[in-house]
Formats: C-alpha cells, structure tokens, sequence
C-alpha cells in the first residue's frame, strides 16, 4: 500500500470513529451502567512491591485498579460490566476487562506476558516472527494470532487502529521517537512505556510481572512467579561468597569491546551471585545506558586479569569455542580466564528470557562455584570445535 493511501485511510478511521477511537471514557461503551464520581472511589490499598521503584498499583473499592509508571502515567482498569468514573483527570487512560488486542513493542515484556499465560492478549508485535525466542510467540505469529505491527520507531498505525488495539506497551527506546507517541495519541491509542530496564535491582526487572499482573487482573499468578525467582535469589546468597572477578563483554561489529556500565543490572547479577564485576565506577548511573564501548587496549588492561570472562552471545548469536572468541579479538589470548579455560558465553535467548533472572544468577554462582551441570543460560566454552 502506497503512503498516500495509508493516510486517506488512517484519516478515514479518525473520522468515522472506530470503536476504541471514541474516547476512553466514551458512555456509549459503558452499556448503561451507572457512572460513579472519581471523587467517589475508595482507596483500599497499594501492592506491596519489594525491588520494583519505577511502578505502582493503587486498588479501589468495586474491583477498580490504578497503575502508575514511573513517567507518572495512570491506567485505570474498569472491571467488566463496572462503568468508567467520571471526573478523572485527563492523565488518565481508561481500560476496560479483559484487557486485551495490546501492541507490544517492549520484547522484554513478553516473557512476563508468556509467564501469566496471557500471550494470547497481546495482537500486535513488535518484534517479527523470527526474532522471538519465546516459544509462545513464535507459535502465536505462526498461527496468525499476533501480527507484526512494526518496530517501536515505526509502528504500522493503520493495522494496530483498525484492529481496535486499546493500549501501546513500548519501551525506553520510544522516548528518541516521541513522533510515534504523538501519532498513536492522535488515533486514540495511549501509550504506556516500560520502565523494567531502568530497576537497580535485577529482581527489580522481574516484579515488573506483577504490574502486568494487575493489568490482566492475574495478580495471585504474577505473586508465584515472583515468588520462584526470588526463592531461588536466597538460596544463592545464602551460598558462600567467591569474590573472583568477572568481565562480561561483546565485541562490536566495529572493533569496539562493549561492556556494561558498573551501575547496570549484569554487574548486579555478578555481585549477588557472590562474584564482583571487573570494572568498578564504570560510567554514569543517572544516564540509564547499559553499556560503555571500549577500545580495545582499554580493555585489555582492564579485564586481562578477570578471573572469568563471559561473552554476550544475545547480539550477534555468539561462538562455541574459544577458538571462534579469539578469531574476533586476538589479544584475548593474554587474558588469565583464557589461559585457565575459564571462558563462558550467554545463550543467545537471555534478554528476552525477562523472567528468568534467578536462574540466570545462579548459573553465574554455578560458575564461580565450579558446579556447572544444570545451567541454562550460561555455558563454558570449548577450546576446539
């Protein structure tokens, strides 16, 4: 389809109202029943979060929840057959059960999604079909269920309006598009960004299941899931500190070394699996980037003494042996962790394996400790193919 003809025909759906465009607080979706007064709304309580500092869930007499992120945008969610109150502000989004027909863009969130076995209300991805490792997914575009919508930076508008999508879930990288927020906006369709990544606390990064959770109205099943990754954080600090160094890097398509700033949740992983993370005071906490590129001899001097290196495979699908490592970056050979065999990679699905933190510091203790046999997202490297 052209351009023009994609716009005469977004244009035509603003103007003939397709539902989902006529308002979030539109009557005529209310079916009649009575409208309370905001002002009329009983608090009856906040969840209690424990790492999670970037959302919060406030809930309401009548079944009504309130969502707040860290950007200080408010979802309330109407329970089915309830009516939407009257009075709120306009910084409120309405949404009404059973959520559902969302466009997701924030990939990381789809692991939480797959989690809560609500996969089946996302419509609309992000990410195509051959980009998802989750499993779910996957078989969701293969059987038509989910579609690419496109990426966050260029979304298709006209199939995520005229499919009724209620709610655009983005992530951080939406903030450099801020046209595709306004443009969303402009068709009726709110947005609403994940702040996930920006947690201290890798934990942090998993409660962020429980927001879903309330957005789904699955808050006892968001609470169990939560529950097994922090168990299995406890056992592992409960296990005896190593204190061995770790470098945990990607080597650029440019020659450049990529490593994660000091303040990122990879190093936090390192320390609450009992190790401590090479690089100490490494970048600016208060910027959110993940990672800082390095020159190769900076590198070097650096981490050439880490006791453990381990390789991002996630970007560029990773190597199997220390071979194939050194063939990207020859100077690893001086590395100590290369001399005593103690070259490890990530399984190229860990960033969208969102909801598997726990598992992923405990092969990082499994490690350090020596005791490699169950890991799943980590693996020791051969020296030869």
């Amino acid at each position: 389809m052209t351009g023009i003809r994609k716009c005469v025909v977004l244009c035509c759906l603003l103007l003939t109202g397709l539902p989902g465009l006529l308002g979030c607080g539109s009557p005529s979706s209310d079916s009649g029943a009575q409208r309370p007064a905001a002002s009329e709304l009983v608090h009856q309580g906040r969840m209690e979060l424990q790492y999670a500092e970037n959302f919060a869930v406030d809930y309401y007499e009548g079944g009504y929840t309130m969502l707040t992120v860290k950007d200080d945008t408010k979802l309330l969610v109407v329970p089915e057959g309830k009516a939407a109150p009257d009075g709120l502000g306009e910084d409120v989004t309405i949404l009404r059960r059973p959520v559902k027909k969302l466009y997701l863009a924030a990939s990381a969130a789809m692991d939480m999604f797959d989690a809560l076995d609500a996969v089946d209300t996302v419509a609309f991805s992000g990410v195509k079909e051959d980009g998802w490792y989750i499993a779910s997914a996957k078989e969701a575009m293969e059987n038509g269920d989910m579609v690419y919508a496109g990426k966050y930076s260029q979304p298709d508008y006209e199939r995520i309006v005229s499919g009724g999508c209620p709610l655009a879930i983005e992530n951080t990288m939406v903030t450099h598009s801020p046209e595709v927020i306004e443009m969303l906006g402009k068709f009726g369709i709110p947005v609403m960004t994940d702040y996930s990544s920006y947690e201290s606390h890798p934990l942090g990064r998993v409660e962020w299941v429980k927001f879903y959770g309330a957005l789904l109205g699955k808050e006892d099943e968001a609470e169990k899931i939560f529950a097994r990754q922090l168990s299995i954080l406890k056992d592992v600090e409960a296990e005896q500190k190593t204190d061995q160094t770790v470098a945990f890097f990607y080597i650029t398509s440019n020659g450049l070394v990529q490593v994660r700033q000091s303040s990122d949740y990879v190093p936090k992983m390192i320390e609450l699996a009992g190790g401590r993370y090479i690089f100490e005071g490494l970048g600016d906490a208060d910027s959110h980037r993940s990672t800082v590129n390095m020159q190769e001899e900076e590198f070097y001097n650096g981490a050439k003494d880490a006791d453990y290196i381990i390789y991002n495979s996630s970007i560029d699908g990773g190597v199997g042996t220390v071979a194939e490592l050194l063939d990207k970056c020859a100077f690893l050979k001086d590395f100590k962790a290369v001399k005593e065999g103690n070259v490890f990679c990530t399984a190229n699905d860990m960033y969208q394996q969102s909801m598997a933190i726990g598992y992923i510091i405990q092969d990082m203790h499994k490690m350090l400790s020596g005791q490699e046999t169950g890991m799943k997202f980590l693996f020791r490297l051969k020296q030869e193919g």
